[in-house]
């Protein structure tokens, strides 16, 4: 890189309202990539973007910068069309689990480069990884490997995806800068042009439960993300989703991939379900892949589940073996007669992660088997005395702390009425 720049002066630029230049942005993403950039002059710049912000050029170039420092993955040996989504995540979000093996059984293949969770959503690797034997970092010849046998591979992204983003993204979770549109979408998107896939459908959930809850700023990032896949020649879709009340009937890692093999059975939550045919209908569409069966069919008749067998196998899972189950367990119950009129999908997702079912830093083990179970949703029927929650803990002390954040998480009316939901699928964006 012939131009030498300095931190403070790209700093100041940002911190005055000043667009960056490409050699600036790419300078300094590499620069701090090889740590010749210290973290609190990268912190100082990234709370200079989210206050003042970046407009599509600087934005394009952030990302294109994030990409260039690693390797991009290559998928042309494969006989089938690639598509991958990609979820902001939420409570109960574990729509990848199903629908990997979905997309696959109806033709498509999934390279489904996934991440761990941080705060109060467990990531899709800690999910699978209750799964006795289940491994998550294979090499690239092994991705490949598994995606040509088996339609769908999901795994760890090798150190060499994006490695400016791997740095950025721990600063940004300990800088309080984690909002910021530009860098929320250059992060993902990064690594979704990195991973080489052909067409990417985005899942960008909104309400109290996900970290956009402001419809308009979903949809806000959502097109942001749509404009940078375009401009690298992803074929793209995004769907702003529903994370007002948590999604499904479960929050936790063993028990989501419960919830998940039911759906793949034919059976479970009709949101999740609703969820899975809607982004695996646009992943297909998305692609161009002409579908060897409709979705719904593929859960019907056992296709997604051979699928997701054989996927799970191919990665050194035992997919009959006994998931974990928590050690201890709690009901909360309904204190009155009547409707549950609102649910708040935040205060699930905190007391699960209190329970066990989340890490509060890089590293923390979690608790498979902790977590929330969800017995009524919103417009259901209550008696005082029926179950509303079961807390699953392996330490019965968490308890305690689950049920605070809990204590304000629902709502009954006498009078039969429900508060305002969000529509599952509030906006549709296309590329």
């Amino acid at each position: 890189m012939s131009e030498i720049f300095d931190a403070v002066e790209i700093i100041g630029a940002k911190r005055d309202k000043k667009e960056l230049s490409d050699p600036q942005i790419d300078w300094v993403i590499d620069a701090y990539t090889k740590g010749q950039v210290a973290d609190e002059q990268m912190s100082a710049l990234l709370m200079a973007i989210l206050l003042n912000g970046m407009n599509s050029r600087e934005i394009s170039r952030w990302t294109n910068a994030m990409i260039n420092s690693g390797e991009r993955m290559e998928w042309s040996a494969l006989d089938r069309k690639t598509v991958d989504k990609h979820s902001t995540g939420g409570v109960g979000d574990k729509i990848t689990l199903p629908l990997a093996p979905l997309v696959a059984a109806c033709g498509g293949a999934v390279p489904q480069l996934s991440g761990r969770g941080l705060g109060h959503t467990g990531g899709t690797l800690d999910k699978l990884e209750s799964i006795p034997g289940w491994r998550a970092s294979l090499s690239n010849s092994e991705m490949l490997d598994v995606i040509s046998k088996c339609g769908a591979v999901i795994c760890a992204a090798g150190a060499g995806l994006a490695p400016a983003d791997k740095k950025l993204y721990a600063l940004r979770d300990v800088t309080g800068t984690v909002q910021a549109i530009p860098l929320i979408a250059s992060s993902i998107m990064s690594k979704k042009i990195a991973e080489g896939t052909s067409a990417l459908v985005l899942d960008v959930k909104t309400g109290s439960g996900a970290f956009m809850s402001d419809p308009k700023k979903a949809g806000e990032l959502a097109r942001v993300m749509v404009d940078l896949g375009k401009q690298a020649g992803v074929k793209m879709r995004a769907l702003v989703t529903a994370m007002d009340v948590p999604l499904g009937l479960t929050a936790g890692n063993a028990l989501e991939v419960r919830e998940s093999i039911e759906v793949l059975a034919g059976g479970g939550p009709s949101d999740v379900v609703e969820l899975t045919l809607v982004l695996a209908r646009e992943m297909l569409d998305a692609a161009g892949i002409k579908p060897l069966m409709d979705p719904a069919d593929a859960l019907a008749n056992g296709a997604a589940m051979d699928s997701w067998r054989q996927m799970i196998s191919a990665q050194g899972g035992d997919v009959d073996a006994v998931l974990p189950v928590a050690k201890e367990k709690m009901v909360i119950s309904a204190e009155s007669d009547g409707t549950l009129s609102s649910m708040d999908a935040m205060s699930v997702g905190i007391a699960a992660w209190r329970l066990g079912a989340g890490r509060s830093k890089q590293g923390e083990k979690v608790s498979f088997g902790a977590g929330i179970e969800i017995h009524a949703k919103p417009g259901a029927q209550l008696k005082k005395g029926d179950a509303i929650f079961t807390l699953h803990a392996d330490e019965p002390a968490r308890f305690a702390r689950a049920q605070d954040a809990l204590a304000n998480s629902v709502s009954i009316s006498k009078d039969g009425s429900i508060a305002p939901r969000l529509p599952l699928i509030v906006e549709r964006i296309e590329g």
